[in-house]
């Protein structure tokens, strides 16, 4: 199943539509999507190296515009859906804190968990019910999200075509390394928070 899935999003890479795709999935994770985009971004650039930094740009400026949803459903549907939203994240009881901290330390908090593995939407709908200032927000998310795309952008550019022949030899071994990543960036984020 592994193996049909890469398959799939590196046969995809070089249909019209994949960066609509990619756009798509960076666009929901950054608002209440639970898959990252990286999962679609590795595998495509990859498959065209040369397009390595239009994908990076299409996830970046696609997560941004997310994320400005998952701020909104934060500012002004908090009760309704954002609640629901950070409950089913596991973070409902950790949400005043966080709230405290962005009067603090908001910038940093965009900044830091922006690049990490843990759910960019808590950042997102955090920042909205919080009334972060939303200009702040955007310049923020635009250099985090940025920063990491891009970073997966010019590893991939310049290594690509190693890394995938060694990727494709031990799928199995990347995919549970990138779970265990993603795994510990939600459990660190559950300590932290």
């Amino acid at each position: 199943m592994l193996r049909k899935l890469y398959n799939w999003c590196i046969g995809a890479a070089g249909k019209p539509r994949a960066a609509w795709a990619l756009g798509a999935v960076s666009f929901a994770e950054s608002s209440f999507f639970p898959i990252p985009p990286d999962t679609m971004l590795i595998p495509m650039a990859l498959a065209r190296p040369d397009k390595a930094y239009y994908y990076a740009l299409v996830c970046t400026l696609a997560s941004v515009a997310g994320g400005v949803l998952g701020y909104a459903i934060g500012a002004f549907l908090y009760d309704s859906v954002g609640l629901w939203l950070i409950s089913l994240y596991g973070y409902g009881d950790k949400v005043e804190a966080f709230r405290e901290a962005y009067a603090q330390w908001g910038s940093l908090i965009i900044l830091i968990k922006g690049v990490t593995p843990i759910p960019y939407k808590i950042v997102t709908i955090t920042s909205g019910f919080a009334g972060y200032n939303f200009a702040l927000f955007v310049v923020f998310s635009v250099i985090t999200r940025g920063a990491r795309f891009f970073l997966s952008a010019f590893l991939l550019n310049r290594y690509g075509p190693v890394a995938r022949e060694h990727i494709e030899k031990r799928l199995g071994f990347w995919f549970t390394i990138f779970l265990i990543v993603l795994i510990g960036g939600i459990v660190a984020a559950l300590y932290v928070m």
